[in-house]
């Protein structure tokens, strides 16, 4: 069965890599499944990902997610640019699938090579993102798209992952729709790297964005790597700031209209140049915090799986039966199970 995976994946893998849009779409279904022809074929891509842009886009409903994603791909094709989106949708209770299709939304692009759209369903997965996002990233970056976006679930009170796999992550609201604060709670603005007030032809926009400017003045600046400074200099050099101390930072914020695509190109500007400062800057930490949470996210999927195994099944209800009768305390009883999975 390994065998056979490892061969299947390096036909997948060499037939996505050199643009073959079904063999990408088989692999990508295969990394959702969690199947060993993933595992095998990501094991192979890894070492090629890393070049791609990766935008987190999220917001509450109704603030336009899906339509300034489309028009982000205008605006990047435009330019003679490739881009792959990765739509998380709730899943449907019934068949765990995803439930609203983003797909739908961006038919124009179907036949466009240069463009690859991938809804995937969150399968109750909290954060807004779907359990495999990450590594479905990988595979678009090393399969060579310029730009990858993706897109949130759009739950508005707990996706703040995003920022953890993204390299740039972009918070949408909308005009009157009493959000800002709601985005406070929720550490939104604190993960955004850019803000943005769709439905800019609405009234209010001005007034929206004026507010948010307002709070994030008013509230704590996101700390960056004391290691780098303004624009990507290293601290301790001319221009960096005190290694000692953290840089301060705040987000900015754009108006857009993505339904007539006006304020895009300026979107798409300010997101190439939130690239480029973080390409010349980004610290180590930064990009160990995206590998831990990955590595983290395995970790906690093959002891999850572990411990439902067949071998493992009748040790663990007899100790949640314990527990259950209390018995037996819940800590005794976790700590239990992970000697379980280490002698596994």
């Amino acid at each position: 069965m390994k065998a056979d995976a490892a061969t299947r994946a390096a036909e997948l893998s060499g037939s996505a890599v050199a643009g073959d849009r079904l063999a990408l779409a088989r692999l990508l279904t295969a990394v959702e499944n969690h199947s060993d022809v993933a595992e095998a074929a990501l094991r192979r891509l890894y070492p090629t990902a890393g070049r791609a842009h990766l935008v987190g886009i999220t917001g509450p409903p109704g603030s336009g997610k899906s339509t300034l994603v489309a028009a982000l791909i205008a605006e990047v094709r435009k330019a003679g640019r490739t881009v792959a989106v990765i739509a998380v949708d709730p899943s449907s209770p019934i068949t765990g699938g995803a439930l609203l299709g983003d797909r739908v939304r961006m038919q124009a692009y179907a036949g466009d090579d240069g463009v690859f759209i991938r809804s995937m369903a969150s399968r109750g997965h909290a954060g807004g993102l779907a359990p495999t996002s990450t590594a479905a990233a990988a595979v678009l970056d090393a399969a060579g798209f310029d730009l990858i976006l993706v897109e949130t679930v759009g739950t508005g009170q707990s996706e703040v992952e995003v920022a953890a796999m993204a390299d740039t992550t972009v918070v949408l609201e909308a005009p009157e729709m009493g959000d800002e604060v709601q985005a406070i709670k929720a550490g939104l603005l604190e993960v955004a790297d850019l803000v943005v007030v769709n439905k800019g032809d609405k009234p209010g926009a001005q007034r929206t964005a004026a507010q948010l400017r307002a709070m994030l003045v008013a509230s704590p600046p996101r700390a960056v790597d004391p290691a780098v400074g303004p624009g990507g200099v290293p601290a301790g050099t001319p221009g960096g700031d005190d290694p000692a101390r953290p840089r301060p930072k705040r987000p900015d914020v754009l108006i857009t209209t993505a339904a007539t695509g006006e304020g895009v190109p300026e979107l798409l500007a300010a997101l190439d140049r939130h690239r480029s400062v973080g390409r010349a800057g980004e610290s180590s930490g930064a990009r160990l915090a995206r590998a831990e949470a990955h590595v983290w996210a395995i970790v906690t999927d093959r002891m999850r799986a572990r411990l439902h195994d067949a071998s493992h099944a009748a040790a663990t209800a007899s100790l949640l039966t314990e527990v259950a009768e209390h018995r037996l305390d819940p800590y005794s009883a976790a700590d239990r199970l992970l000697d379980e999975v280490g002698e596994g």
